[in-house]
């Protein structure tokens, strides 16, 4: 896959996971991430966070220049 699409699959994922703790402290969810707060509130506090932290790790390795990074160049 291109560094394009999991640079965007990773903003997505901070995104949504943002957004999601954003409306969380209001009372109010995403429709499709209702099923996270199932086990408890918690564990969707915990998969909330967890989303964005993943999202910020997959823009930043994507984003990086390996080659440069190692002094190749």
């Amino acid at each position: 896959m291109s560094r394009a699409i999991y640079t965007f699959i990773g903003f997505l994922l901070f995104l949504f996971g943002f957004m999601a703790l954003a409306l969380s402290l209001v009372g109010v969810q995403l429709s499709f991430l209702t099923w996270i707060d199932a086990p408890g509130r918690l564990f969707g506090f915990v998969i909330r966070l967890l989303m964005i932290l993943a999202g910020i790790v997959i823009v930043v390795l994507t984003r990086t220049d390996w080659r440069e990074e190692k002094g190749l160049e």
